[in-house]
């Protein structure tokens, strides 16, 4: 049974129809990439699939549950699942790396809790064995505005894994990162794959990382998904469908 369901997806922002009409599914425990130019349609679909914007239309079923019939406790619960992994990090940068990591929690605290920054003890030794996991144990208490860019990715990661989620959503996690940071990142995902079992959605411009990384991946030309399928069949033509003249200046291989 797939984790992740996507029927008839269609979002509309005015005149503009962002995605129209996507169908594909995820099963647990894959690394799906998604590809395409800008203004594909990327973006739009992953913030669909948690709802941080509502669909138009169409259905989004996760783990049995319909999301876009969630309200209320219920939205919020589904969203605890679902980490998601920032282009630009979305820390906090006066606070340390460990209290940006429990902010991972969130979703399981009330509101008052939440607030006053209430975690008890099982949540700050997670959130650590977490960090040192991922290579940041000499960060623990550093602002997080003291950390380089990978570092600080890192924290998003560590943030999302803390939420206990059955899927990560990675927003272009690497397209603000140098190739060697970028190296680091995805091989930390990649780990995390492994290790945890874990599901793995994300948005990439580069074609070759994510023939390199991920186990399927999805393309995407002006809202509509043209190819679904493993990496070795992301040929050059199927990669010009995808890019248009775009697909010249890419790393095919």
């Amino acid at each position: 049974m797939p984790l992740l369901h996507v029927d008839g997806l269609v979002k509309h922002y005015g005149d503009v129809q962002a995605l129209k009409g996507v169908d594909f599914q995820v099963d647990p425990g894959e690394m799906v990439a998604v590809i395409g130019p800008s203004g594909s349609g990327k973006t739009t679909l992953i913030r669909c699939i948690n709802r941080l914007i509502e669909p138009t239309d169409g259905r989004i079923t996760f783990d049995g549950q319909s999301m876009r019939d969630l309200t209320g406790p219920e939205l919020r619960a589904a969203r605890a699942r679902m980490g998601m992994i920032f282009q630009h990090y979305n820390l906090v940068s006066r606070l340390s790396v460990l209290e940006n990591v429990l902010h991972g929690r969130l979703g399981y605290k009330s509101t008052l809790a939440g607030m006053f920054g209430f975690y008890d003890h099982d949540e700050k030794t997670k959130a650590i064995e977490i960090l040192t996991l991922l290579g940041l144990e000499d960060f623990v208490y550093r602002r997080s505005d003291q950390l380089s860019g990978g570092q600080k990715q890192r924290v998003g990661i560590a943030r999302a894994l803390v939420q206990d989620p059955s899927v990560i959503l990675c927003d272009e996690p690497i397209s603000s990162l140098d190739p060697n940071s970028s190296k680091v990142i995805m091989d930390y995902l990649k780990k995390i794959q492994h290790e945890f079992g874990m599901t793995l959605f994300v948005n990439l411009h580069q074609v070759d990382v994510a023939k390199k990384y991920a186990d399927r991946i999805l393309g995407f030309n002006q809202g509509n998904l043209v190819f679904d399928g493993p990496p070795s069949d992301l040929d050059a033509e199927t990669t010009y469908a995808i890019y248009g003249a775009e697909a010249g200046d890419l790393i095919i291989e």
